[in-house]
């Protein structure tokens, strides 16, 4: 009995609606799909209007946005079954047993990940930060790799939990900006010690914003990041953070930072951006943001 989550606002799913309603009716189990339009502006919410007329299928719709955590945990509440699987709206279903797997799954693990990838092409230049970023993460993304540490790669895109497991934690609602709900959920359950599955169940994400949406997003989650800092137990960008001011290394760099931080911001904006400026703006953004409130927290 499967109850599929799938947050939105301002978008169209109803393709992937209608792949997964018809996967659904393939089970021979109980499902529902439930659509949570979050905040969705009232001239967009006729874009996923199909799933009112679609068995096992509705919407609840909040006409005020009430943030990434807090509306999947409102999905989960009104759910009827007891294992969910939730999908972000931007997501494609490319296998024809992506349901079904995840049914398997559930039979051996309370938590499961089917992760994501990217085409091969990039849609157009436009979003070519985001793309870069996320083709160069996609070559970590197979189930044996993302095995390895289970925990930190786990993700909100697409995974399937059981309802008793997740409502024992859910979503912190104290973070409303984007970034990194998804690594709390992942430490709670490391601390809890239950065990993740990885499964080479992905969707492709066709949602790449623009270079300026995405940085705009990225220092967003930096500023998340650094109010949730003493419940994190690391990410890469504080481990490199930690490893600088073990060299003391912190002040030069915020003075090669400060210098260049146009020029960087120049370069992620453009058709050709670099990964490597862009860890650079993302480290001395971080800093700055510390300097700022007068944090040094590592």
């Amino acid at each position: 009995m499967l109850s599929i989550l799938i947050p939105t606002k301002d978008y169209d799913c109803h393709i992937l609606v209608e792949e997964l309603h018809r996967q659904g009716e393939f089970l021979g189990l109980p499902y529902e799909i439930i659509i949570g339009e979050d905040g969705t502006a009232e001239e967009n919410l006729r874009l996923n209007t199909m799933a009112d007329s679609l068995t096992h299928c509705r919407r609840i719709i909040k006409k005020t946005n009430i943030g990434r955590a807090a509306i999947r945990n409102l999905l989960a509440r009104e759910s009827r079954y007891p294992n969910l699987i939730f999908i972000d709206s931007d997501a494609v279903v490319e296998k024809d047993d992506f349901l079904r797997l995840y049914v398997d799954a559930l039979k051996d693990y309370d938590v499961v990940c089917g992760a994501l990838y990217h085409a091969n092409e990039q849609p157009n230049d436009e979003c070519s930060l985001r793309y870069r970023y996320e083709k160069e993460a996609d070559k970590q993304r197979d189930a044996i790799t993302r095995s390895k540490a289970p925990y930190d790669k786990f993700t909100t895109f697409n995974f399937a939990i059981k309802k008793d497991i997740f409502t024992s934690i859910l979503f912190n609602e104290s973070i409303t900006r984007y970034g990194y709900e998804d690594a709390l959920f992942g430490k709670e359950l490391k601390r809890r010690g239950i065990p993740i599955g990885h499964i080479d169940n992905k969707l492709l994400h066709s949602g790449l914003e623009s270079n300026a949406v995405f940085l705009a997003k990225s220092e967003q989650a930096l500023a998340t990041l650094l109010t949730i800092e003493d419940r994190m137990e690391s990410t890469p960008l504080l481990a490199t953070l930690r490893k600088m001011r073990a060299l003391h290394l912190e002040n030069i760099f915020m003075i090669y930072w400060n210098l260049r931080k146009e020029s960087l911001r120049k370069n992620l904006l453009g058709r050709k951006p670099s990964l490597l400026k862009f860890k650079i703006y993302k480290l001395g953004y971080y800093i700055s943001l510390q300097r700022k409130d007068g944090i040094n927290t590592l």
